[in-house]
């Protein structure tokens, strides 16, 4: 009982608003729109659980977002996103697991659930910019051999997503704005897919929430940078 309510006061009021307003929203628009993929209102409850811990500069962000990716690669696959797909498992997962490292690593003043906030020098900014133009490029014609649905938006997925891991690895602030411009690119990607099927709907919503969630994540990651620089 006592962890619980650690826990539980481990988050401001503002993260508990955050996290329960997301959390029912995803859990009505799947009985709204779905009630059958209860893989789908999973992976939505533990991505949004994850960028919460990932507000805080928690480590366990990080090993929820393997989960996630896992769950999310899968759910891609279904609609034939093989872009997100290739994405999630080939590249996000993976990150991820450097992420936690990195973020296990370098504990701000030996705190263990707070990460030590990163800046990039403007050459490792420059270098991970033409970086991603290289994955991108490589990513696309990747996504064509596959006959990838809606690819251009897809392709576009990838360039965010790559660069939301790649500053997430290097404990930047600004990952969080690079997942909620990804966040958006996903937004027409599966409004898109539920033209086809409403059931895709809950996804929608799912990266509804995500996106208010990375938007609160980037404010908070600069009072940290802030606070820490202090």
């Amino acid at each position: 009982m006592k962890k619980v309510c650690k826990t539980l006061n481990y988050f401001s009021k503002a993260e508990k608003i955050i996290w329960i307003s997301a959390a029912i929203l995803i859990i009505l628009s799947f009985v709204i729109f779905d009630r059958s993929n209860y893989l789908t209102l999973f992976a939505s409850l533990i991505g949004v659980t994850s960028i919460i811990f990932n507000a805080k500069g928690n480590p366990i962000g990080q090993a929820l977002m393997i989960v996630f990716s896992l769950l999310y690669g899968y759910i891609s696959f279904t609609f034939l996103y093989y872009g997100e797909m290739i994405t999630y498992l080939g590249m996000t997962m993976p990150m991820a697991v450097f992420a936690l490292i990195s973020w296990m690593r370098h504990p701000y003043n030996g705190n263990k659930s707070e990460v030590e906030v990163n800046r990039l020098k403007k050459e490792e900014a420059l270098f991970m910019i033409l970086l991603s133009g290289f994955v991108t490029t490589i990513f696309y014609f990747i996504l064509r051999v596959f006959h990838t649905a809606n690819i251009f938006p897809g392709t576009l997925s990838v360039t965010t997503s790559f660069l939301a891991v790649y500053l997430t690895f290097r404990r930047n602030p600004y990952f969080s704005l690079a997942y909620a411009l990804n966040d958006i690119v996903l937004l027409v990607l599966w409004t898109l897919a539920s033209i086809e099927n409403i059931k895709y709907v809950s996804v929608i919503v799912c990266f509804s929430a995500f996106l208010m969630s990375d938007i609160y994540a980037f404010i908070n990651w600069k009072r940290m940078e802030k606070h820490q620089k202090s």
